[in-house]
């Protein structure tokens, strides 16, 4: 079932090509991207490089995002905060022209990923066994402001998804998603602050690096939370993007450990978000149906660079086979699916 990588190497070779391709459990390569090789005048490499950490948090209450994004030719921070039982969704972000301010670090498994302004400052650090966001941003939403300082244990047998692909003839994309992290710490929000209890909140991040056509598209699902008899359940599924033929991005996780999926494809009708979306792979072992409650569309348009993404927040139901052979029954599983265009 594709190609599992397990040997540590560089990212790119000096030639600028990709030293290996494939999916692993752990990331095991040295993200070089100053060995990027696209354009003859190497000074223009950088505004086609893309890096993001994007951190979730889902509470029994709500789901909490924090992104720090650098395209190349800019910056995007962005911060939001879906209430579950309102419905109530607010989303802001800044642009920093040509990533002026923002700090990403080479390696998934830790550094300081940070931007800061007048107005607002978000910090993530990633350090053995823990990871710790720090959002304060005291004009957002009209002044009432949203402030947070979480902790995700993250210890380091924890698996994760991730890839490396190419994406033809030239680009390539390499890209981390770890479920199931237990959060704790607080989020404060219109004045209310709310504790995180990790027996019931958890988190999850997609740390994305690589180069990408100017016009792009993928379909991205997420979900993290808890089956009945209290093991944590992760859910990452990705399609619509680069050559997929010795990697997807497809996986249950239970607890820190990664079950494998092949193909699977998104089956939904582009327009019609609402509607219930499907997954079934190509080896029988995951069927769900989606349902959504709320969508996000969240669109930029700086002229010849734009993209516009919906992403539905709804609940899984159906069933998924390990790699053990254990066939688990999920219900009211929270998480999310999306499409995303863009022109960058």
């Amino acid at each position: 079932m594709q190609t599992e990588l397990t040997s540590p190497s560089p990212l790119l070779t000096p030639q600028g090509t990709l030293a290996q391709v494939g999916w692993s459990r752990q990331p095991l390569l040295d993200c070089n991207l100053e060995q990027a090789r696209f354009y003859a005048l190497r000074p223009l490499q950088r505004f086609r490089i893309k890096r993001w950490d994007y951190y979730a948090i889902f509470t029994p209450h709500n789901f909490f995002s924090a992104t720090i994004a650098d395209l190349g030719y800019a910056g995007n921070i962005f911060v939001y905060n879906l209430d579950f039982a309102t419905g109530e969704l607010h989303e802001e972000g800044i642009v920093a022209p040509l990533g002026l301010g923002v700090r990403l670090p080479r390696d998934s498994r830790s550094g300081e990923t940070s931007f800061a302004n007048k107005a607002l400052s978000l910090r993530f650090v990633a350090e053995a066994g823990q990871r710790h966001l720090f959002v304060d941003w005291p004009a957002y939403h009209n002044g009432r402001g949203v402030k947070a300082e979480i902790s995700l244990a993250c210890p380091p047998e924890h698996q994760s998804m991730t890839i490396v692909i190419p994406i033809p003839p030239k680009r390539f994309y390499y890209n981390r998603k770890i479920n199931n992290l237990p959060a704790s710490g607080y989020i404060t929000y219109n004045g209310q602050r709310q504790e995180l209890d990790p027996a019931q909140s958890l988190g999850s991040l997609d740390w994305g690096r690589g180069v990408w056509d100017y016009r792009s598209f993928w379909n991205w699902a997420s979900a993290s939370g808890f089956l009945p008899d209290g093991r944590r359940i992760g859910l990452n599924l990705g399609c619509g993007f680069g050559d997929l033929s010795q990697a997807t991005e497809n996986a249950i996780i239970i607890d820190g450990t990664l079950h494998k999926l092949d193909l699977v494809p998104f089956d939904y009708t582009p327009g019609q978000y609402m509607r219930p979306w499907r997954f079934k792979d190509n080896q029988g072992r995951l069927d769900l149906t989606f349902t959504p409650f709320k969508e996000r569309i969240a669109a930029t348009d700086l002229g010849p660079i734009h993209s516009k993404v919906h992403q539905m927040f709804g609940r899984y139901a159906g069933r998924a086979v390990l790699d053990t052979g254990e066939t688990i029954e999920i219900q009211d599983l929270v998480g999310f699916a999306e499409e995303h265009h863009a022109a960058w």
